[in-house]
């Protein structure tokens, strides 16, 4: 059996004879399972010929039409001849681009310009761009290179460096969108404030840090860096991701305040803000709505009291008869409700019963019991009753901002990475990926490229290839 495959090229002149060039010629034998279909090196080779012939005629068609002047329809002489490259999803093209001297009723100078070159500033296609800095932001560069360069006729087309630069430039266009940096982001007065239309429900915000090994342009081995991620979520249960690398980001609260912006945050609503306690995200929320509340995560309160429990089992302690697990079992109790004072009270008894010089393990044990008074004292103020919220159905945990950290971090920059980031490839790798994961960059590549099509991916294979 011979299968020819033609493409037939229709001009809009009705009186213009169509073009007819075949493309392929498939040959197979007796029907088997190897002789089933196309084979991927024969559709790839069929898509890279059907794309040049195409855009051959796409090219030739433009060029026609640039060859007037609009003004004075007068035709434009050539100056020559040149070629220009185009990275597609079906492969690399080179393009003809002829130079066109400019009409002498426009300029008494003459002057050339190519409409081609003019017309293809980016030298890559969008719908390429879009795959490529959605699947980088999954995965190592290496692995995206080969995952387009399997499935598509683009040998040798791509690099890792070509990759990691597509994607700086995506990311550095989104930065440019961003609004500028504030010291406070709070309009208006209360009165203002009370006419506004009735809110939705409160927004909950959770916000957590990790951790990703750094390099330096002077050292490959570089420490570590802060990252900070979390989730915005509506009362309806939409969620927006974001996250930034602490210390290199100039906007931190623009872009915080821009995502609340997207989820329809008014003045008169609601916004809980769930952290850690750490200086660095409380700073970040402040000045981002006048109805804010900032409330300590009641899961990082119990991992420092876990912490505490399992240190004290080989360090003999006791308060007025009890052990040492039951007092801290009494001051998550109080903590629970509220009762700083008498939570810090017991703590602070706690530490006068430890001997200290009694061996190093009671050092440490006496150094952690401190470390955690001195975080409940500086983050009292952020402690609510967990108990009423819990049965009201309210947040007490950021257990949002701890998935968000695997999601948004460990998967793509520490898990199974063997590589160190520098500050500015870290943040803005991160600002793709948090688009990818809300299934949000192909709407602002459409945004962006009016003329590109819908996309077929799903935010359910988006989190299964994550």
């Amino acid at each position: 059996m011979r299968i020819r495959v033609q493409v037939i090229i229709e001009s809009d002149q009705e009186t213009a004879p169509a073009y007819v060039e075949e493309v392929a010629c498939f040959e197979r034998g007796p029907l088997s399972p190897e002789t089933l279909g196309l084979r991927l090196c024969e559709a790839k080779q069929m898509l890279a010929t059907v794309q040049q012939i195409m855009t051959a005629h796409q090219v030739e068609d433009y060029v026609e039409q640039q060859r007037q002047c609009l003004h004075c329809q007068q035709p434009l002489t050539c100056k020559g001849h040149h070629q220009i490259g185009m990275r597609t999803l079906f492969g690399k093209l080179t393009i003809e681009s002829p130079r066109l001297y400019t009409c002498a009723c426009r300029s008494l100078k003459k002057q050339s310009w190519s409409p081609v070159a003019a017309l293809f500033s980016e030298r890559s296609t969008p719908e390429l761009l879009c795959l490529e800095v959605r699947w980088a932001s999954l995965m190592s560069y290496g692995l995206t290179v080969g995952l387009l360069s399997d499935l598509l006729p683009m040998e040798h087309q791509l690099s890792t460096s070509t990759v990691s630069r597509h994607v700086h430039q995506v990311a550095e266009r989104l930065e440019e969108e961003l609004g500028n940096e504030q010291p406070s982001f709070i309009k208006g007065c209360p009165t203002q404030w009370y006419a506004l239309p009735e809110p939705d429900a409160p927004l909950t915000v959770s916000l957590d840090g990790g951790y990703v090994h750094g390099r330096s342009k002077d050292r490959r081995k570089d420490g570590s860096f802060e990252v900070i991620v979390g989730k915005s979520t509506t009362g309806e249960g939409n969620m927006t991701s974001f996250g930034l690398v602490f210390g290199y980001d100039t906007k931190p609260r623009r872009r915080l305040f821009e995502v609340l912006q997207s989820q329809g945050m008014q003045m008169n609503q609601a916004v809980t803000f769930l952290t850690d306690g750490g200086d660095t995200v409380r700073d970040l929320t402040d000045g981002l709505n006048p109805l804010a509340e900032h409330i300590l995560d009641w899961f990082h309160i119990t991992m420092r009291l876990t912490v505490l429990g399992q240190m004290a089992k080989g360090v003999p302690v006791e308060h007025k008869g009890e052990e040492f697990e039951q007092e801290l079992e009494r001051v998550k109790w109080f903590l629970w409700h509220s009762n700083v004072y008498k939570a810090l009270q017991v703590l602070e008894w706690l530490e006068l019963d430890i001997d200290a010089e009694a061996s190093p393990e009671a050092r440490k044990l006496a150094r952690t019991l401190h470390e955690l008074d001195h975080y409940i004292r500086t983050n009292q103020s952020s402690i609510p009753n967990y108990g009423d919220r819990y049965r009201n159905g309210e947040p007490i945990s950021s257990a949002l901002a701890e998935s968000s950290v695997n999601q948004m971090i460990s998967k793509r920059f520490v898990k199974k990475q063997q590589m160190r980031w520098t500050k500015r490839g870290a943040h803005l790798l991160l600002q793709v990926r948090a688009r990818v994961l809300d299934d949000t960059l192909t709407t602002t590549f459409q945004r962006w490229y009016p003329g590109l099509g819908a996309q077929d991916f799903s935010q359910e294979s988006v989190l299964e290839a994550s």
